[in-house]
């Protein structure tokens, strides 16, 4: 029996992996590089658009507790990040070009695996639809008519990277916040007047004219650096640019620092953190060289804005990613309403799995609500009249049930509770 993925993502990948390895057949179709997008730049599987970072495996973070749980459920992405991974403190961060290299080594392993390379305009069943925020026009339109609307929209900023030969190391020092961890990132310092200086001209700097279809609302989880700084003086400072622990060798602070984080595993080029950016690409020259360690960096790519779309899925897709009245139709990634590289790949998981559990009549594999992964989806599934995409948070899961102590120590419990809870899920569903 063959199964259909639309969508070479994240999401795409990681579902027809869980396919793939539970025996069934699998065409994936990805439409790049015969037909690209906005801000896409190759016709590589998951390529990476807006960071090299997966970001924290601290086990007691949400993100660390997602990542977690979906190495016990044997995730694709996980493998290739694990082979691609590149320094970057506390973080998961890769070379992009070998995270997508990898993911396509683990996928041809498979001899039931079908890549095609072609645009699907309509929504085929027994199949896990993810084609992405930046979805064609077909296949939106597709969507439209299958859900009833128009769909949701949302921006995405990409920001800009350097050559890390071009950097100025007279004005940049590599160092952990708080001294935690090994010093992978690039701290780029600036005194208050240069900050100044800098954010007056961020504010004041040209901005690219946003096409009438791509207007509406600023996703806040990428903000773009002009936006945000325009929110206050100070707003950069508690943000990207805080300063607090970070100390150069004589352990001085300065008033605000640029981190600059590695993008691949030949120490090359630099991700400028934070600097997602909708500034025309002269006006990102003129104004980030203002950064001292950056005065004369080379730019390799600058930041762009693009529009991103996603469903309004309460009551259209079920907690399994499942298409509500069609058993065998899921959507994952960020077009179902969840936010960010693991997140996608998540939904991509679950939906995988549960299409090959409804097709052998098993019951859908949905994690209970204290774990990352169950909450999430829970999430998208939930009656909600402003639903926004969302990360995994600990605010997404039903409290404790006992008082933990500090911020901390809860953070620590939220964790532990759901790291051990998905185990024991999966043990009992035998997955």
């Amino acid at each position: 029996m063959r199964l259909t993925v639309v969508g070479g993502g994240l999401a795409g990948v990681e579902a027809a992996y869980q396919m793939l390895k539970r025996g069934y057949a699998v065409d994936l179709y990805e439409m790049r590089p015969s037909k690209t997008t906005p801000a896409h730049r190759t016709g590589d599987l998951a390529e990476l658009i807006c960071s090299n970072s997966l970001k924290s495996e601290a086990p007691d973070t949400a993100q660390g507790a997602l990542k977690a749980e979906m190495r016990m459920a044997d995730s694709l992405i996980l493998k290739a990040a694990d082979l691609s991974r590149v320094p970057a403190g506390g973080a998961l961060a890769v070379d992009r070009g070998l995270f997508s290299q990898s993911v396509g080594k683990l996928l041809k392993q498979f001899s039931n695996l079908a890549i095609i390379r072609d645009e699907v305009t309509e929504i085929p069943s027994e199949a896990v639809v993810a084609p992405g925020p930046l979805a064609s026009d077909a296949i939106a339109r597709a969507i439209a008519e299958r859900t009833g609307k128009d769909g949701l929209h949302f921006f995405d900023a990409v920001a800009p990277i350097v050559t890390a030969e071009s950097v100025d190391m007279r004005y940049a020092f590599y160092g952990a916040r708080y001294g935690k961890g090994t010093p992978d990132y690039l701290n780029c310092p600036m005194s208050e007047a240069e900050y100044l200086a800098f954010r007056e001209a961020l504010v004041s700097a040209e901005t690219v004219v946003l096409h009438s279809f791509e207007k509406g609302d600023v996703f806040e989880g990428c903000m773009p650096v002009e936006v945000m700084a325009k929110r206050g003086v100070d707003t950069l400072r508690f943000g990207p640019l805080r300063p607090v622990g970070i100390y150069d060798a004589d352990g001085k602070r300065a008033y605000a620092v640029v981190q600059l984080r590695k993008e691949d595993n030949h120490d090359g080029l630099l991700n400028l953190v934070g600097f997602q950016t909708n500034l025309k690409f002269g006006e990102q020259k003129r104004v980030f060289s203002m950064i001292p360690a950056l005065r004369d960096a080379e730019f390799v790519r600058y930041g762009v804005m693009h529009r991103n779309t996603y469903l309004d899925s309460p009551g259209f897709l079920d907690a399994a990613f499942g298409v509500i009245g069609s058993p065998t139709t899921f959507f994952a990634g960020q077009i179902t309403g969840v936010e960010g590289y693991m997140e996608s790949a998540m939904s991509g998981m679950i939906a995988g799995i549960n299409l090959v559990r409804r097709l052998e009549g098993k019951p859908d594999f949905l994690p209970p609500p204290t774990t990352m992964c169950g909450s999430l989806a829970r999430y998208v599934a939930a009656p909600n009249t402003a639903f926004q995409p969302m990360h995994v948070s600990f605010s997404l899961l039903p409290p404790l049930g006992f008082k933990a102590g500090g911020k901390a120590e809860r953070k620590r419990a939220y964790a532990e509770r759901a790291v051990k809870d998905f185990q024991k899920y999966i043990e009992e569903v035998q997955l």
